[in-house]
C-alpha cells in the first residue's frame, strides 16, 4: 500500500487500501468521518507519524514524499522532528499495538495516547496513557491532575514507563470515592 508524506501527516489516498488498514487495526482516521464504521471509508486516510511509521515498519505501507519512497531511518528522523522523546512513545505506542489494542492520539484528554480494547465506535477508550522516563519526576500535584482528569472522562489512567529498548512497565491509577 502507498502512502504520502505531507508535512506532518501521512496519506494514504486509495480508498480501498484506506478501508482495509482502518477495518484491520483502526489505523487513521477517514478524513472528513467523525465517527466512522469500516464500511462506511469512501474517502482517503490520514495517519499519524507515528501509526505511519509502525507500518512501515510492519511493511504494512510505503512511504512517499514527492514520488520517492522514503527509508524506515528517513522516517525516524522525520518522527524524531515532531515528537518529544519519539523513541520512548513508539516503544509503548509499538507495545500497545503488538499485543492487539487499538491505539489513538490522547491529545483530547491531555495524555499521549487513548487505548481501546475493540475500537473506536465499538467500545469507548477504557484507558488514558501517559509516556514517562524512568528518571523522570512525577509531582502529587501531576498525579491528582491524572487522577482528576481520568475519573472525569470515566477511564483508567495509566502510566507507560519503557525500560530498555523492548520492555515497558505500566501503572494504573485507579480513584475511588471514600
Amino acid at each position: 500500500m502507498k502512502a504520502e508524506l505531507i508535512q506532518n501527516r501521512i496519506i494514504v489516498w486509495n480508498i480501498s487500501d484506506s478501508k482495509k488498514l482502518f477495518s484491520n487495526g483502526y489505523f487513521g482516521k477517514p478524513i472528513g468521518i467523525s465517527k466512522p464504521k469500516p464500511n462506511d471509508i469512501d474517502v482517503p486516510l490520514i495517519l499519524d507519524l507515528i501509526e505511519g511509521y509502525y507500518l512501515q515498519l510492519k511493511s504494512k505501507i510505503q512511504i512517499y514524499k514527492n514520488k520517492k519512497k522514503i527509508s524506515k531511518n528517513t522516517m525516524l528522523d522525520v518522527c524524531k522532528g515532531e515528537y518529544h522523546n519519539f523513541d520512548k512513545k513508539f516503544q509503548v505506542y509499538k507495545n500497545f499495538r503488538d499485543k492487539g489494542y487499538i491505539v489513538s492520539p490522547g491529545i483530547k484528554f491531555g495524555c499521549d495516547f487513548a487505548v481501546y480494547q475493540k475500537g473506536p465506535g465499538i467500545d469507548h477508550a477504557p484507558y488514558l496513557v501517559q509516556v514517562y522516563n524512568r528518571s523522570e519526576n512525577m509531582s502529587s500535584t501531576d498525579v491528582v491532575l491524572a487522577g482528576r482528569l481520568a475519573t472525569s472522562v470515566k477511564k483508567q489512567f495509566i502510566l507507560a514507563i519503557p525500560y530498555g529498548k523492548e520492555r515497558v512497565d505500566y501503572l494504573a491509577l485507579d480513584w475511588w470515592k471514600a
